[in-house]
């Protein structure tokens, strides 16, 4: 019989038998929320409701509100739509690759990742929807039949590829995360005592009961959609890099765009996940479970990507340069020392340099440093968006319509307003959703909790 080794640490780190387990999972959505709970998401909600009434008045207004202008028509809204996109491409690729890979450490990451998953693609339609200026037409962007005579999309353009791209993510994303859910609502249905809640946990679960045969069906479409998952991650983010690489601007008319979406896709992603894990794991008491351990893998995925990212930094420069076009040449010099110099010092610093201090173990197991730089990663990735598209904007080929850039605060409000919204949704997930996969882990109580190391270090 194989015995994984003693050496490793254990990922669950005090005694638990199955039901202290099930308790443990269940006490958030059986009692009522704590005083952390509460400030957080009091902060949260402030921030959705002052992002909504900025969306109202851009909706009663128009798109002038913005700091937009004919030389930067793209800014904020394209920035935050792409940098939710990279958030929520990590959530699904964290859960679906670790499982083909059968990383035991994801049972206590997964679920926080793919819910992030949802609500950030949730809040990247909002800016994808705004930025088409009457979102009450959209429906023009169907090729339906109606009394415009024959109204047909052009399926050549990367922005209807992106539609059809993120939705598909989208709905595999939902089923797969509904699919991981299923065993947990019926734990919760067997353990509910109010009717009420009980009948709506018994229709959630599906009528699982489970017999070996439910576990089979699980195992068997849980690995089918992670397997689907897996290439459509790499898909979205290559499309909407493709947004940028298919016009003529200098310094977006790259190949290497792509690659290095999905590997800052995957940083940013990583790092959203690690501050949703850490307030997780204070707020509802699940130290338990969400150990040191997974915190230190984690750390590692971010060494990894961010190198990455680095090296494609590095790489576009010296294209740029090996090239011999001015107008490229230009176009990197301009992000580093042009007016913007300082979004591109500050993308450099958060992404390239930070992530480099996580080679020390004690930095990288302590928990308040890493959710600080959890949150300083995801500034980075987010200037990473603004150096990209600002800049290259502001100095096109002609000078007479060099234009510089400033968000108005309906930007910055709407901005704020999406991460309240992703937040808010979030802490309300947690309190009727088991925020730890409940029946997953109890798989590796047998192999990987401290009563089996203790157990194994004896004989």
């Amino acid at each position: 019989m194989h015995k994984e080794s003693a050496i490793r640490e254990p990922l669950i780190i005090v005694e638990k038998s199955y039901s202290d387990i099930s308790d443990d999972i269940i006490r958030p959505i059986k009692s009522k929320p704590n005083r952390q709970w509460w400030i957080v998401f009091t902060i949260s909600f402030v921030a959705f409701m002052w992002g909504i009434g900025c969306l109202a008045y851009t909706i009663g207004t128009g798109i002038g509100v913005w700091g937009s202008n004919n030389g930067v028509d793209w800014a904020w809204d394209i920035t935050n739509f792409v940098w939710w996109i990279g958030i929520g491409h990590a959530g699904t690729l964290i859960s679906a690759v670790l499982l083909l890979f059968r990383q035991k450490w994801r049972m206590a990451i997964n679920r926080s990742a793919e819910a992030m998953t949802i609500f950030a693609v949730m809040c990247a339609a909002i800016f994808v929807v705004l930025h088409t200026g009457r979102p009450w037409l959209d429906y023009w962007l169907f090729p339906l039949p109606n009394q415009f005579g024959s109204l047909w999309v052009n399926f050549n353009s990367p922005l209807l590829w992106d539609v059809f791209a993120v939705s598909t993510y989208f709905s595999v994303s939902l089923v797969f995360w509904y699919t991981g859910l299923i065993p947990d609502f019926a734990m919760i249905r067997d353990r509910m005592t109010k009717p009420m809640a009980k009948k709506i946990y018994t229709i959630l679960s599906f009528g699982w009961s489970g017999r070996a045969k439910d576990w089979q069906r699980f195992e068997e479409v849980s690995l089918v959609l992670a397997g689907l998952s897996t290439p459509l991650v790499f898909s979205v983010h290559s499309i909407v890099s493709t947004d940028f690489a298919t016009s003529v601007v200098p310094g977006w008319h790259t190949t290497i765009f792509p690659p290095y979406f999905v590997a800052g896709a995957i940083f940013s992603g990583f790092a959203m996940v690690l501050t949703l894990l850490l307030i997780m794991r204070k707020v509802f008491n699940l130290e338990h479970y969400i150990t040191v351990k997974h915190v230190e893998y984690m750390n590692i995925v971010i060494i990894v990507t961010g190198s990455l990212v680095g090296i494609a930094y590095l790489t576009e420069l010296f294209i740029s340069w090996y090239s011999g076009v001015e107008y490229e040449q230009y176009a990197f010099l301009n992000r580093a020392t042009g007016p913007y110099w300082w979004a591109y010092a500050a993308m450099m610093t958060c992404n390239v340099l930070s992530p480099q201090i996580f080679w020390f173990k004690k930095l990288r197991t302590n928990l308040a440093f890493t959710f600080f730089m959890s949150i300083v990663v995801n500034i980075g990735m987010w200037f990473e968006r603004f150096v990209i598209i600002v800049p290259t904007l502001c100095r096109t080929h002609l000078p007479s319509s060099w234009n510089m850039y400033s968000p108005t605060f309906v930007d910055v409000g709407i901005f704020i307003g999406t991460i309240g919204m992703f937040f808010t949704f979030f802490l309300l997930f947690a309190r009727v959703f088991p925020v730890i996969a409940q029946a997953e882990l109890k798989s590796i109580v047998k192999s990987s909790s401290i009563q089996y190391k203790k157990g194994n270090a004896h004989h």
